[in-house]
């Protein structure tokens, strides 16, 4: 089934288009990376889809029927979490629990459920021992860890990530690998994950879309499924 269809998109920055005339179709059900060089609009491509950025022309939809709940739950875990300050006040749990309240609404009672839930997510990430720590005394690492925890706490249909395993050490990106694959493979989950690391990942992936300049031509998308397109650099 469709998940994200792209067609003919041009956006950009300032006067100049970082994507020009793409054409792109994303199946829900799979595992896909996004990979290419710095510059390749790689980001600029996932707001696209999730419709955090308006493309200057051309169109992008998104199919919110996938989901047999009624409404699609999309959890984000951008780039630069890493980016809370010392100062940030909550603790590690009232973070993870705050993925729940989509489902749950803001001011519902947390139940047992859901609370076996934080805790699994927090467990998944090697977090629990950490719950009640403040955010901002935590690492580079340790601050990916738990907006990862966060999104699986909502229990999305779809997961896009902007390079989740930064600051992460070899075997706890291996980790995170299998547990996505797993939530693919046996939650029927979309996981859309933004990555430089085709050599570690690319075994667990479903779908490749690599985003490389070819002599003369600028940048272009290769993928298994229908493609066209062409990238500038990306503010």
């Amino acid at each position: 089934m469709m998940l994200s269809s792209m067609r003919d998109v041009v956006f950009g920055y300032g006067n100049e288009p970082v994507i020009d005339r793409l054409s792109l179709d994303i199946e829900a059900g799979q595992f896909i990376g996004i990979t290419g060089p710095n510059g390749a609009a790689k980001t600029t491509l996932l707001k696209l889809m999730l419709g955090l950025l308006k493309p200057w022309s051309g169109t992008v939809s998104l199919n919110r029927e996938i989901s047999g709940e009624g409404r699609l739950v999309i959890g984000y875990v951008p780039q630069q979490v890493a980016s809370f300050n010392a100062g940030f006040p909550s603790k590690v749990i009232e973070l993870v629990r705050s993925g729940c309240y989509s489902r749950l609404g803001l001011f519902s009672r947390f139940t047992k459920e859901q609370e076996a839930l934080v805790e699994s997510s927090l467990r998944q990430v090697e977090m629990w021992d950490y719950r009640n720590r403040r955010i901002g005394e935590l690492s580079g690492g340790q601050k990916q860890r738990i907006c990862i925890a966060r999104a699986l706490a909502q229990q999305p249909q779809v997961l896009v990530l902007d390079e989740p395993v930064t600051g992460l050490d070899a075997a706890s990106r291996s980790g995170f690998y299998k547990l996505m694959r797993h939530y693919v493979s046996q939650h029927g989950w979309t996981v859309i994950m933004v990555t430089h690391g085709l050599e570690e990942s690319g075994a667990y992936l479903d779908t490749v879309i690599t985003l490389e300049r070819q002599e003369q031509e600028g940048w272009t998308c290769l993928v298994t499924n229908s493609c066209s397109a062409h990238f500038g650099q990306e503010a």
